[in-house]
């Protein structure tokens, strides 16, 4: 009986001690992005926002863009950008959105294609703009060198410039900050002599059991770019439900702002969300306080 008992035990520790690095293995943290792996791929680095999010701008400084006599600036809507967050076991998902001249539309998305990198939306933004420019908007999940390497390559398949811009010295805004944001009662940064204003909404969105940070393109976004004596051009998209589409037109139509598009950028993100695009160019401060009439109208995050 003593020498059962004796080899019982000695198959329950050598059990337990096959079983114990095994715990150790499922314990151990989860292999994480390599940032500066991506920054390569991207030919850039990339510049850390909220929610662990890494993100990459392509703005589009070769393009002379106008829209009623306004040459855009890239900070007002002309900005390519990518997004990642790592997801686990070295995956990530990405999103972003193309800025995007005519002719360059279906070399990308061919290069994208062939890489595994979807298409979630091409339209417009804006309205009467010379030359014509499109929207691409992309998405990908999957191991993030991967994906930076097809989007570096699609992304080189048009004029965009491809080379790091040296980091540029703040300039001078001429515009009122202080008062636009008192007026919007939200206040933003300055970025390439645009004013740009990002508010969240409250309610957490999702693409199936993952959440998708406000900084991957689901925040309502409002630009203001100076145009002399207190005016400002001012652009962007406002990030709705189904139910607060209508009230927000109605918004903008009572304080003269034009809606220029309305449409989706994403396939399956929960809860449903729509991107309406606006422009005017009027005084920024009684602008603010029409965008301001208009946010009163979604659930947004204050």
């Amino acid at each position: 009986m003593a020498g059962f008992i004796l080899r019982t035990l000695t198959v329950v520790s050598v059990w337990a001690l096959a079983v114990i690095p095994a715990v150790h293995a499922q314990r151990s943290p989860a292999r994480q992005t390599d940032w500066s792996t991506v920054d390569s791929a991207l030919g850039r680095k990339g510049v850390a926002n909220p929610g662990q999010v890494m993100k990459y701008s392509f703005p589009r400084g070769d393009l002379q863009v106008t829209v009623q006599g306004v040459r855009l600036k890239p900070a007002l809507a002309l900005g390519s950008w990518v997004a990642f967050k790592q997801t686990g076991g070295g995956q990530a998902m990405m999103m972003g959105d193309l800025v995007l001249a005519d002719d360059e539309v279906s070399p990308v998305m061919h290069a994208l294609q062939a890489g595994g990198v979807q298409q979630t939306a091409l339209h417009n933004h804006v309205l009467g703009e010379s030359p014509r420019v499109m929207y691409m908007h992309v998405a990908a999940h999957g191991d993030a060198v991967k994906i930076a390497q097809t989007l570096h390559g699609a992304i080189g398949a048009s004029r965009t410039p491809m080379t790091m811009p040296a980091p540029a010295t703040p300039e001078p805004i001429d515009l009122d900050t202080t008062a636009v944001a008192r007026a919007l009662w939200f206040a933003g940064k300055v970025n390439g002599g645009v004013y740009q204003v990002s508010i969240p909404r409250r309610e957490t969105i999702r693409e199936g059991s993952g959440v998708i940070p406000a900084a991957m393109g689901v925040a309502t976004a409002l630009n203001f770019q100076p145009t002399g004596n207190g005016k400002a051009a001012i652009t962007g998209d406002f990030v709705m439900i189904g139910g607060e589409v209508n009230a927000v037109i109605r918004a903008l139509h009572e304080h003269d702002i034009e809606v220029t598009a309305l449409h989706s950028h994403m396939l399956s993100e929960s809860p449903r969300l729509f991107f309406m695009h606006f422009w005017a160019n009027d005084d920024a401060v009684k602008l603010a306080q029409g965008l301001r009439a208009a946010l009163a109208k979604m659930a947004v995050k204050r």
